[in-house]
This record gives structure tokens, C-alpha cells and sequence, in this order.
């Protein structure tokens, strides 16, 4: 089309339509620039000293300590949302996103720091404000990889904590062949002792304890001195992969606070926190800080995969029951 044609074009368009377009080609334009702004993601950084302070802050007025796992950003921009003060990764955790139990990364299926390292910085570090902060749960038995490196990496993508579950050879009951293989084989408790102790000590990281046994809880406490420490009672029961020791309530809390007890006596200031066995539902936290001394609770299932696994049922099997009105 020559010039007179596009001329004779904008002369044809009433001024005012010319307006209206004008204006609603800068809001498509501003919504773009926004957008792409969105994009940019910078994650928000909290200092070891910030975390250690606002624990601290929470110990002292008596309100308790969540800490949470997440397989997925999602997941974790909820718990943020909701109030978890610590958002935890592990390869359990990524992997039970997908369907399978938290015990499957106990076989040699994976490289376990690999995949936490990866999902936490691509998949969590993203979703989150700044309100919480992360704390990465690594496998200190790693033979390939210098644990040194693994939490230099953790500091590089804005991870000021580490624990020493991602697995643990605290997992593995003390009176099985395996376990007595595993520690020949030099897969020990103390491997995980050094890297909390290294985090701490060097690496100006905030260290969370985790043991399944009083024997391993009181070495974690005595030896690392973990900034946390937290009990695990067992493997969380309820859902399609959670799994009932049978272990009520009221002994999970007596169990636990037996625990506590003995990790204060090597280890006076850690903070102590409660996971797993009975402890599913908000009710069984309540009882938990009801019957024991600790500062609070970490939940691993009871906030992301047994709520995801009903709130899906729930909506799929209503949809899936619709049928035509006629």
C-alpha cells in the first residue's frame, strides 16, 4: 500500500477509536515489561545470624519452630505463605513428590546431593520471598563429591543451612547385617558429625541435627553441637506411602522428650524440634508441645504429600463422576 493509501486508512478512524487502541496498546505493553521484570529472579538471601535470631526470637516468646519439607516450589511457596519458618529439601522429599515413598532414596537409584542440589536451586530457591529460610538435607556418606565443595555450592545458591539426613546412616536399624556392612564400609555416623560440625564451625552455616536413635542423637549433640536437633520418631504414618509402627501419640511424645532430655545434658542450648511416628495431623503437634520440652515440630508428609494426595482424590473423583445432564 502506498503513502496516500495508509493516509486515507488513519483518516478513516474516528480519533476517539484511535485513542482507545493507543491506550490499550501501552497497558499490553506495560503488562509485557512487567512480565518479563517478573522473569529476573533474584533470590532473596537471610544471613546466619538473621536465621539463628528470629529461632532464637521465636524460643524466647514461646511460640514454636516449624520446619517443613518440600519436593517441589509450589509446595514450598505455600508453606512460606502459611508460616513455615524453615523450608527443608531433600531427595525423600523430591522423590515422594513423584509418587514414591521417602524411603526410595535409600537405594542406589540416584545421586541423592546431585538432585537436592539441583531441584533446591531451580525449583525451590525461585518460589520463596525471603520469609523462610532453607536448609538442604545432604547425604555427608557421598564417596564422590568433597562435602566441602557440596556446602560451598549450598552458600552459592543463597542455602545458609544444612542437616544430614539426605540419607542418613541413622535411618538403618543398628542391629541389622546391612547396617553393620554399611559402617565397615566406612558409611558412618561420624561422616555426618564432620559435616555439621564443618558447616558451623567454617562455613558459618546454620546446622540441623537429625537422628532416629538416642545413641546418634546424643553423638549428633555432643560432638557437631548443632545449632538444631531434631528427634525423629520414625517414619510419619498415614497416606498411600506413610507407614504404621504402631507407635501412639502419647509414646512418640514420651520417646521424644526422653531424647531431649538427654541431648541437653551434652548439648544445653541447642534448639529441639520434633518429627515423625504419630505425629500426622495440626492435633498431634498441639500434643507433642503439650507433652514434651522442645521448640517445635518438623513436618515432612503431613504438609505436602498426605494433604496433596486427598486434596487430588478429592477433586479428580468429583470430576471424574460427572456425567451428562441429558
Amino acid at each position: 500500500m502506498g503513502g496516500a493509501g495508509r493516509e486515507s486508512l488513519a483518516l478513516s478512524v474516528p480519533s476517539n477509536r484511535l485513542a482507545r487502541l493507543h491506550c490499550c496498546f501501552r497497558r499490553i505493553l506495560n503488562h509485557l515489561c512487567n512480565l518479563i521484570n517478573s522473569l529476573v529472579v533474584i533470590t532473596k538471601r537471610i544471613s546466619t545470624d538473621r536465621i539463628l535470631a528470629n529461632l532464637q526470637a521465636k524460643v524466647a516468646q514461646r511460640i514454636p519452630i516449624m520446619i517443613s519439607s518440600a519436593g517441589n516450589g509450589l509446595v514450598a511457596k505455600l508453606q512460606e505463605k502459611c508460616g513455615s519458618d524453615c523450608i527443608n529439601t531433600f531427595s525423600g522429599a523430591r522423590l515422594r513428590a513423584n509418587g514414591m515413598g521417602t524411603m526410595s532414596m535409600m537405594w542406589p537409584i540416584l545421586d541423592s546431593n546431585r538432585q537436592t542440589l539441583d531441584y533446591t536451586r531451580e525449583d525451590i530457591m525461585p518460589a520463596l520471598h525471603g520469609k523462610a529460610f532453607v536448609c538442604a538435607c545432604l547425604n555427608a556418606n557421598d564417596p564422590l563429591k568433597d562435602m566441602r565443595m557440596v556446602l560451598q555450592e549450598c552458600k552459592d545458591m543463597g542455602v545458609q543451612s544444612v542437616s544430614n539426613i539426605g540419607p542418613s546412616i541413622s535411618y538403618v536399624d543398628h542391629d541389622s547385617e546391612i547396617f553393620k556392612v554399611l559402617t565397615s564400609a566406612g558409611i558412618t555416623i561420624k561422616n555426618e558429625i564432620e559435616m555439621l560440625k564443618l558447616a558451623r564451625e567454617e562455613m558459618d552455616m546454620v546446622a540441623i541435627g537429625l537422628a532416629f536413635t538416642l545413641e546418634d542423637s546424643i553423638a549428633i549433640c555432643e560432638q557437631a553441637k548443632p545449632h538444631v536437633f531434631c528427634y525423629h520418631a520414625g517414619t510419619t504414618k498415614g497416606g498411600l506411602k506413610g507407614y504404621d509402627s504402631g507407635m501412639t501419640i502419647e509414646e512418640t511424645a514420651e520417646q521424644t522428650e526422653y531424647a531431649y532430655q538427654k541431648c541437653r545434658e551434652v548439648h544445653p542450648d541447642v534448639i529441639l524440634i520434633a518429627h515423625g511416628a504419630a505425629m500426622e495431623s495440626p492435633a498431634d503437634a498441639q500434643y507433642m508441645l503439650d507433652h514434651t520440652s522442645g521448640h517445635g515440630f518438623w513436618t515432612g508428609s503431613s504438609t505436602e504429600r498426605i494433604p496433596i494426595e486427598r486434596a487430588v482424590t478429592d477433586a479428580v473423583t468429583k470430576f471424574a463422576s460427572i456425567r451428562f445432564s441429558k
